[in-house]
């Protein structure tokens, strides 16, 4: 281990010191931008970067635009910490530091283990991050390592925090950019952003954001056949009227709007409103067997991922102590088709026995003729979330400082989704779902409570204690219909599929309708409780003649502890203590609940730089340890199952630096090593002790996504002494291999992601108040793997979800 952490040192050194080279002489003319101290709020309070004792990246304004970052993807490359798996854009799971077991983001399953922020906002969602459009964003904070005390349960591994910036009373003035570019082998795309802020009268001020944005597709959807077994006979198909070129394109349009209004010197409000629209066709895996950039596809692929929050931050002061009051409400609703066919082609082998697929669940028409087994799914979730926090705050320069507030979210999920197979006969599809094989129609809820607090007290001018704690309770909750459709009084049926889900399982008077069929009794169905639009309710508890969700909650609590010792200007140094957690839950299935996870961090971190801010090095070395892992999967059938998994320990270093010698160049260096890994064997017996240890996965086993050597870098250098300021930019990323499952036979099936390195150039002019640019993202065209997946558990083809093939471009904006 000291190898590879000495490995990642010497790169992180070897950039800092090589791209100096292109400098030929020394300039003694006034520091630039990159110099001056950033301000963050990452524990509640606004501070220096360079004070705050905790692994923070920070990414300001001028970063951004520099990086032409906007979306999730794009930052997420330049944080250090952060590693992720996505199936297409509106659809990421995000990790840090390691954390991560794969798999997770199920609309049933686990809460996310990093939170989201959106301003004081929490924009965590459950199967997917919401990837925020990034224009006229202040700041993207970065907080590595548990941040349980200050912000809850889904920050066990980190926190993201997006800061929109503000309205202001400086004036009238705005900024607009655009951006044509083409993909090599795709299509061309663009987008159009927008700022205007605007003082209405004295201490109100309006800023309103806009953006739409296309980008063009890279995939090809390439012709192919699929063969069935039926019963009878035999089925073969073809995607002849679906074939197409780069066929998965991107469309996203949003806005957002904040008022902010100053009552007094004391008391201010600031209001806001945010929506955002994304729409793809279809997918943006690659199937390798079939060629670069291809798949074929049988049915249509389509989503829709629309979201609005209207959120309210009051601030102000009661004596010295300043309070904030944080409360936001979000809506967000996605649908989306999509073919399931490899289900098909890989359950039809295994049903052979049976007559196929088709044969096995009795796939008939009206006419009693078999039909082609071939399935698609129709889904979507509306999710709302509503959250409020209130704290309060000691003056920041006293020897003693303290925060403390309460916090309370609530977070509901109405699922459904629908597999359908077309002629399917009513009488052997979902009860009142004709053509519908398998329904999924559930209510989840999330509530969770807390009271939290730090104290920071000053032992001497250099040393520092800080000492926080985090009381939580919550309660997560399911209720609704899952699974194939059933005749309650008895045969006919739709198959052996209808054994123990769907309506054989569907709640009666006497017990279920599997129950009464054994004992040879008429069903009496409960029809009290349950979700509108279901053929009965077999997700839940009884209660008296009504079903109600069932229910999991706990409480505990959570703590941090920090020593920080800064012995001079511009040194820090700390060690931290902290603890994270992830609430228990439901499987649907309702076989067993799945326990809390927790995470333990012991962490030592340092922040130096010279005395004028030319250069910034900071980093951190932590051991972590994750308990009883919650830990998501494929199961038998193609069944999402969530079940605790083993003990894993997470040793680390991160790095970062910036120098800036000159007033014109300007350097950025990061690293991160990550050694994560299994304590114990993973077993694959869920129900008992375990009795095959190992057999998914043995001690010592690498936790998937995280790639255990992640780096990246810019060099930037600007001819100051030039009335139209031209510059060039070059941009360095690379992650070195990662696991795609934790399971080592299903890792093998799907395949590994292999590491990759990407370069992207760009230059341009900035005169007066505008900028033009042009560029090339992915110079060497690299197929970069995101994720790798496979449709269902037995299927055998995988997707390698890839980075955005080599694309040039030219933008043009300008303030006023």
């Amino acid at each position: 281990m000291r190898t590879r952490i000495l490995s990642a040192t010497l790169l992180t050194t070897t950039m800092l010191t090589a791209l100096p080279a292109v400098v030929q002489a020394q300039d003694t003319s006034p520091r630039n931008e990159d110099t001056v101290e950033v301000i963050v709020t990452a524990q509640k309070r606004s501070e220096r970067l360079s004070n705050v004792p905790i692994a923070i990246t920070a990414l300001t304004t001028k970063k951004l635009d520099q990086l032409n970052i906007g979306n999730f993807n794009d930052y997420a490359l330049q944080l250090p910490s952060v590693s992720f798996q996505t199936s297409q854009p509106g659809s990421t799971n995000v990790y840090m530091r390691g954390v991560a077991s794969g798999g997770d983001g199920n609309h049933s399953g686990s809460l996310p283990s990093v939170g989201v922020y959106l301003d004081e906002q929490p924009v965590t969602t459950i199967g997917g991050a919401l990837d925020v459009h990034i224009y006229d964003v202040s700041r993207i904070e970065s907080l590595a390592g548990p941040q349980g005390t200050l912000y809850g349960a889904s920050s066990q591994a980190g926190t993201i925090r997006i800061i929109t910036n503000k309205p202001d009373q400086s004036g009238v003035y705005g900024r607009f950019d655009a951006e044509a570019n083409s993909i090599t082998g795709g299509e061309t795309g663009g987008k159009l952003e927008g700022m205007l802020n605007v003082p209405l009268s004295p201490g109100v001020a309006l800023r309103v954001v806009g953006w739409t944005e296309t980008t063009g597709g890279y995939i090809d959807n390439v012709p192919g056949s699929r063969s069935f077994l039926p019963a009878a006979g035999g089925i073969t198909v073809n995607n002849d009227d679906l074939v197409e070129n780069d066929f998965n394109d991107l469309s996203l349009s949003g806005a957002r709007a904040a008022l902010k209004i100053d009552f007094s010197e004391d008391w201010t409000a600031t209001a806001s409103l945010m929506g955002q629209t994304q729409k793809t066709t279809g997918i943006f895996g690659m199937d390798e067997d079939l060629g670069d950039m291809k798949v074929q596809r049988f049915y249509p692929d389509y989503a829709k991922d629309r979201f609005a929050q209207a959120a309210l931050t009051v601030e102000g002061k009661i004596g010295n102590f300043d309070v904030t009051y944080a409360t936001a409400h979000m809506d967000r609703k996605s649908s989306s088709n999509s073919d399931y066919t490899d289900y098909a082609e890989a359950y039809d082998e295994i049903y052979a026995g049976s007559g196929g697929l088709a044969g096995y669940f009795y796939l008939y028409d009206s006419n009693g003729d078999t039909v082609d087994p071939r399935q698609y799914i129709n889904g979507s979730y509306d999710y709302g979330k509503t959250s409020h926090e209130l704290r309060i705050a000691s003056p920041s320069d006293g020897k003693l400082r303290w925060i403390a507030g309460a916090f309370y979210q609530e977070q509901t999920n109405h699922i459904f989704q629908n597999y359908i197979i077309p002629d399917l006969a009513a009488d052997v599809s979902v009860n009142g779902w004709p053509e519908t094989l398998w329904l999924t129609l559930q209510d989840r809820e999330d509530k969770d409570t807390a009271v939290f607090g730090e104290v920071t007290y000053d032992f001497t001018p250099t040393l520092s204690v800080t000492a926080g704690l985090r009381l939580y309770e919550y309660e997560n909750s399911l209720i609704g219909f899952f699974g194939f459709g059933r005749n309650p009084n008895g045969p006919p049926w739709n198959g052996a599929g209808s054994s123990r889900t769907g309506v054989a399982a569907c709640f009666t008077t006497t017990g279920t309708v599997r129950d009464d069929y054994n004992a040879n009794r008429p069903s009496t169905l409960l029809t009290s409780g349950g979700v509108a639009g279901t053929p009965c309710t077999n997700l839940g508890e009884v209660s008296g003649n009504a079903v109600v969700p069932k229910v999991a909650k706990g409480d505990g609590s959570t703590y941090r502890l920090n020593l920080s010792w800064k012995p001079k200007a511009n040194r820090l140094y700390y060690a931290t203590l902290s603890t994270g957690f992830r609430p228990g839950g439901i499987n649907r299935r309702g076989d067993y609940d799945y326990e809390p996870d927790y995470l333990t961090n012991m962490e030592a971190g340092w922040k130096v730089s010279l005395a004028d801010g030319t250069l910034r090095f900071s980093g951190a070395v932590y051991q972590q340890k994750w308990e009883n892992f919650q830990f998501s999967f494929l199961g038998e059938n193609s069944f999402t199952q969530i079940r605790n998994g083993v003990d894993a320990t997470i040793n680390g270093v991160e790095m970062e630096a910036t120098w800036a010698p000159t007033s014109q160049l300007t350097l950025t260096s990061s690293a991160a090593f990550t050694d994560a890994k299994t304590d114990e064997p993973l077993c694959s017996d869920i129900f008992a002790d375990c009795q095959n240890p190992g057999d998914l996965a043995p001690s010592g086993t690498r936790l998937p996504v995280t790639p255990e050597v992640k780096l990246s870098g810019s060099a930037r250098y600007t001819w100051t002494n030039n009335e139209f300021r031209p510059y060039v930019q070059g941009v360095f990323a690379y992650q070195s291999k990662a696991s795609s499952d934790l399971r080592l036979a299903d890792a093998a099936t799907v395949g590994e992601m292999p590491s990759f390195a990407t370069i992207n150039l760009s230059g341009g002019f900035e005169w007066t108040t505008w900028t033009v640019e042009a560029y090339v993202s992915n110079l060497t065209d690299e197929r970069g793997q995101l994720s790798r997946y496979v449709a269902c558990s037995v299927c055998t083809r995988p997707y390698a979800v890839i980075i955005q093939p080599q694309t040039v471009g030219i933008r043009l904006g300008s303030k006023f």
